[in-house]
């Protein structure tokens, strides 16, 4: 392919071909393939238009970076708002776990990002699955900070374990203990106990 076969410069108004969402699935589905971030012009080929025209719709590579990241964390589980909080944390952490499986990489790439848009995500989903425990900020804060740290280090054991057969269910036993905790913490600060 030459460059004059390129579509180049800023998208035409009347073609359906280039936007904000077919690059970003181009990307991740590319992720997916590649099991890379692929590079600005990798995403252009793909779509066989120059460079220059996915500036249009992200000021950078960060900024781009930062909405596929945050296009894959939204694929995670959506509470619904259940009194079962625990069932719910459990899905939600799983959904996540699957998609850095899924995307492999994609760990190491929210670990280095500067943005905390992704992680966003996944802490307001949190947020609202925990609102009914009424805890203090700082419990929430322990909780979220032990609960991530803990699906994180899963991940890289799931995705370094060729011999030995890891399950998503196997994060179940651990995060009962999690929650347990969590309970007897609350019921302690709440009688006046620290």
């Amino acid at each position: 392919m030459t460059v004059e076969d390129k579509k180049r410069g800023r998208p035409q108004k009347d073609k359906q071909a280039l936007s904000k969402e077919l690059i970003i699935n181009v990307a991740k589905q590319m992720m997916l393939n590649n099991k890379k971030v692929p590079s600005i012009r990798a995403i252009s080929t793909a779509l066989n238009v120059d460079a220059m025209a996915l500036y249009y719709y992200f000021k950078n590579k960060s900024v781009l970076l930062e909405e596929i990241t945050t296009s894959l964390i939204s694929d995670i589980y959506e509470p619904t708002g259940s009194d079962d909080w625990e069932s719910e944390l459990i899905e939600l952490s799983k959904s996540y776990l699957t998609i850095l499986y899924k995307y492999d990489g994609l760990l190491k790439t929210l670990l280095s990002m500067s943005s905390d848009s992704p992680a966003d995500v996944f802490i307001g989903r949190f947020s609202f699955i925990v609102n009914p425990l009424s805890l203090e900020k700082s419990q929430e804060k322990a909780f979220l900070d032990l609960l991530v740290d803990y699906l994180h280090g899963f991940s890289m054991a799931l995705a370094c374990n060729s011999t030995q057969a890891l399950a998503l269910d196997d994060i179940e036993p651990p995060l009962a203990l999690l929650f347990q905790g969590v309970v007897l913490q609350k019921k302690t600060v709440a009688n006046g106990c620290r």
